[in-house]
């Protein structure tokens, strides 16, 4: 059976969506620019509601919109964030930091994998703005760092997932199961088996993944 992770905005879609057999939630503000942090408060209500009911509950970590280059105060934000998420029980969380010249910023990432304290990291679709020729080295130290997943589409957001099988299927093979690879963006409640399948994935994630 295929776990469903649904990217969902704020708390009010949560009780629904879980209803309609969600098996984890990605916990965002501002999906329309791909996901931000929210606020405490609703962090707090989701944990609470998402522990209740034996879900999984993953929250983004990101402090805008944009590209995934922060600056210090932007990664104190982050780390305070993190530490808010695991004060309030929060299974998991999605981060995701770069370089100017599109490599994984591993100062930024061990700063922020250590403020996550043993919650699961996942690095989420700041993977698919990685120089092609970085992704390699990315993976192995992400795998080094006890990153438990990575989320990709496997190419520009712009291309349908179908025609990013091929590059899904590499970056499977570079992770070698060492490190889950979670695809997603355009996974939809109509197309998930087809796209698991092809990949022969136990996951995958999207906002319409789940029909509800």
């Amino acid at each position: 059976m295929v776990l469903k992770e649904v990217a969902l905005e704020n708390y009010t879609n949560i009780p629904a969506a879980i209803a309609a057999g969600a098996q984890r939630i990605e916990l965002n503000d501002n999906l329309a620019v791909g996901g931000t942090t929210v606020s405490r408060g609703v962090m707090a209500e989701a944990a609470k509601y998402t522990q209740e009911h034996g879900v999984t509950l993953v929250t983004m970590i990101r402090p805008r919109g944009g590209n995934f280059v922060y600056n210090d105060t932007e990664l104190k934000i982050m780390e305070a964030d993190l530490l808010q998420a695991q004060a309030l029980g929060v299974d998991g969380v999605a981060l995701g930091a770069l370089t100017k010249d599109g490599q994984l910023d591993t100062e930024a990432m061990a700063l922020l994998v250590g403020a996550a304290g043993g919650m699961s990291v996942t690095f989420h679709m700041a993977f698919d703005a990685l120089a092609a020729d970085q992704q390699a080295a990315a993976i192995d130290w992400l795998v080094a760092h006890d990153v438990e997943r990575i989320l990709t589409h496997g190419g520009p957001l712009t291309t349908p997932i179908a025609d990013c099988l091929p590059q899904l299927q590499a970056t499977i093979k570079l992770a070698a199961g060492r490190i889950q690879i979670l695809p997603g963006g355009g996974i939809t409640a109509d197309n998930v088996a087809r796209i698991t399948t092809a990949l022969n994935v136990p996951q995958a994630h999207g906002t319409k993944i789940i029909a509800y």
